[in-house]
């Protein structure tokens, strides 16, 4: 029989079809013909072809704006949120508008066009997330801005419109109602049970065992009970922490690990499936939050339709028991050097 499940997090419902279960390998992604690099604005010598660099790890006595780097960031040349001044809210009748402020950034991960987050030196993901985490400190300092979203989308259907491997920033001048109802929830659950739901659901997935698909001394990551996707997967902070700007440098070496490996899993079980993978964090500026940033990672094995849109009910056909043992199988290259 079919079940519903609830996400503890969001209170969203999730039909388990499990009369139609699907291992992960069972999805074929649509194949893609990749472009090449010929023409990329986002490898070395086409530098001048974006806005100019914020911020690049490159090498000692290389200028900006020129090859040398290893990890860069330019403003998006197609922003949809631009820095400007004071935030204006106007109001129409029933409707409402408010200025543009904020800012997009693109973190172009690497200078090789084709080597993928999965495939990179260990030290070289690390980097990464530090830019990540830079750009994050930096933007918090403005007091416009009150959430900043960073994400990774790959693949075209995920909304990748460059192969070059990157992952963006967005920083906006409102708290998304997604955030605030987790905020909400998060709240709430405090005042029940006087803990914080995430690292209570920390705690009962590593006793559960059988939705983890990995973890270090500072990460967890499993398929969430309420799975809206096949392989669906959380990445959680074994500490509380309210905001990615928490992160100090042992967790991001860890996160570096624990995403290298999970992406790693997800490429070889599905075959290099579309996915995004998003930040969930704290809003800026506001005391006593109670809340627990985290990533998610949505594989694009399954196609949201009619009923999705119109219920907010999603169909998973792949309990998340099944696609982390499926991804536990998948024995990764440094395992086998172990």
């Amino acid at each position: 029989m079919p079940e519903l499940r609830q996400d503890p997090v969001s209170q969203r419902w999730v039909i388990i079809a499990t009369e139609r279960a699907k291992r992960p390998s069972d999805f074929k992604p649509p194949h893609q013909e990749k472009n090449g690099s010929t023409g990329c604005p986002f490898c070395p010598g086409h530098e001048r072809e974006t806005p100019p660099e914020v911020l690049a790890f490159r090498v000692a006595g290389t200028a900006p704006d020129t090859p040398g780097w290893r990890v860069r960031v330019v403003p998006n040349k197609f922003a949809a949120l631009a820095p400007g001044d004071d935030v204006t809210i106007e109001n129409r009748g029933l409707y409402r508008t408010m200025s543009g402020t904020g800012a997009h950034e693109v973190i172009i991960e690497g200078p090789d066009h084709n080597t993928f987050f999965p495939d990179m030196a260990p030290d070289h993901a690390v980097q990464v997330f530090k830019a990540w985490r830079q750009r994050y400190l930096q933007l918090s300092r403005d007091k416009k801005l009150q959430y900043i979203q960073l994400f990774k989308n790959h693949g075209r259907t995920a909304g990748a419109s460059l192969e070059h491997p990157h992952s963006q920033l967005i920083a906006t001048p409102l708290v998304p109602v997604t955030v605030s109802q987790e905020m909400d929830r998060f709240k709430s659950y405090w005042q029940e049970q006087e803990s914080c739901l995430l690292c209570d659901v920390v705690e009962a997935e590593l006793e559960a065992g059988a939705r983890v698909t990995g973890f270090n001394s500072e990460f967890l990551a499993f398929c969430p009970f309420a799975s809206r996707f096949p392989m669906e997967t959380w990445i959680v902070p074994r500490r509380h922490q309210t905001g990615f700007g928490d992160c100090d440098d042992v967790q991001l070496k860890q996160l570096g690990a624990i995403v290298q490996e999970t992406l790693g899993r997800l490429k070889k079980a599905a075959g290099d499936p579309p996915f995004n993978l998003v930040l969930h964090t704290a809003p800026l500026h506001q005391d006593d939050v109670i809340y627990h940033w985290h990533l998610e990672l949505l594989p694009r094995l399954a196609i949201v339709a009619g009923f999705e849109w119109g219920t907010g009910i999603y169909i998973n056909p792949t309990p998340p028991e099944i696609a982390a043992q499926s991804l536990n199988e998948i024995k990764l290259d440094q395992e086998a050097l172990a």
